[in-house]
């Protein structure tokens, strides 16, 4: 090959990794499985606390490396949340290539299972977008790694309303920092992305008293909130008039542009890597907008699996999830003290435990 063909060819898996951070991850695995389609991917980013936990996302990626692309970011991230979080385990995560609705089968899923239960324990399952409880009910029939599972099948159930409680919690922690007052009550909330965890959080949003504009592609998914919940509906939430902007549909909404458009003062929500770049936070810190890390704030669905791992009671679980308040509390702290964005002070909270490790 010469040397010009080298220059544009496309990173690898060890570049991808590096472009990350200085922490590369340690072990990435492909699978394919042609009796039922499979194809699926799972990253290994750090077992330094631990088994490392991330959930399954099933998705008509567009191709393989925007598969690879998002598996690195997303297990990246989930090594940060666990160490945030004070949970003993490492971050991990997997993606299977397809459409949930046409794609998955019974059969495919069992053979995931068996290919999660080959890595020995180094990666532990959970559910993800595109995967729910009951997959993993069927997963977990074919590897002793797998939480999340229903409670028929002895797992704990849906992750959805801790996840929404503890993106609830860290709200209310930012809202004490911005304005002074952990309540919500009069403030106006613009919640993007009404699955699971954006109907869970609309729910408890209204019952703090809180004014909520809903957005989301799925017109169904804006029926069901309109439905149950007082709420405005918008094409858009984030150059709406809000207080309050909670991404909670896919990552990197964040933008540029969108970071320049946006109104509200604080950025608190479920979705994971919602920064499209990280200088898109020091752009916020500018304009006087508060971001709470996204791995610090959706964590709430990590507790409740390691629960299952580590077998606490759901009253201890309950309680941790609730602490993600003072964990917010403490990395605005950090952040004020040394100067630095909230996101560079999670971080290093994360890295010091896992150092210390």
């Amino acid at each position: 090959m010469t040397a010009s063909l080298l220059d544009h060819a496309p990173a690898g898996v060890f570049d991808r990794s590096r472009r990350l951070s200085n922490r590369p991850h340690e072990q990435v695995v492909f699978c394919q499985d042609a009796a039922t389609g499979l194809r699926a991917i799972v990253a290994i980013h750090s077992t330094a606390l631990g088994p490392a936990l991330g959930g399954t996302r099933f998705y008509p990626y567009a191709d393989e490396a925007t598969a690879l692309e998002d598996v690195l970011r997303l297990s990246w991230g989930m090594t940060y949340k666990a160490a945030v979080a004070g949970v003993n385990l490492g971050g991990g995560k997997a993606v299977i290539l397809g459409d949930p609705v046409t794609d998955k089968s019974d059969a495919l899923l069992a053979a995931y299972g068996r290919f999660v239960e080959s890595l020995g324990g180094r990666y532990v399952t959970a559910a993800d977008v595109g995967t729910a409880a009951g997959d993993l009910d069927v997963v977990g029939r074919h590897t002793r790694h797998a939480v999340g599972r229903t409670t028929a099948a002895g797992g704990s159930g849906d992750s959805s309303p801790l996840t929404a409680l503890g993106v609830f919690r860290a709200m209310r922690a930012g809202a004490e920092h911005v304005w002074g007052t952990a309540s919500l009550d009069g403030r106006t909330v613009g919640v993007e992305g009404l699955g699971k965890v954006g109907y869970e959080l609309v729910r408890l949003l209204v019952a703090d008293g809180a004014a909520v504009m809903v957005a989301d592609v799925n017109p169904g998914a804006v029926a069901r909130v309109a439905a149950d919940f007082p709420v405005r509906i918008a094409s858009s939430v984030v150059d709406a008039p809000v207080d309050v902007y909670a991404p909670c549909a896919l990552g990197g909404t964040l933008t540029t542009s969108t970071g320049s458009a946006l109104g509200a003062r604080l950025v608190c929500g479920a979705a994971n890597n919602q920064l499209a770049r990280p200088e898109v936070e020091d752009l916020l810190r500018d304009r006087g907008i508060t971001w709470v890390p996204d791995y610090v704030a959706n964590a709430g669905g990590l507790i409740q699996v390691a629960g299952e791992v580590d077998g606490s009671e759901p009253s201890v679980v309950r309680s941790r999830v609730d602490a993600i308040f003072d964990r917010t509390a403490e990395i605005f702290a950090m952040s004020r003290t040394l100067g630095i964005g909230p996101g560079a002070a999670a971080n290093r909270l994360a890295e010091q435990r896992i150092d210390a490790a």
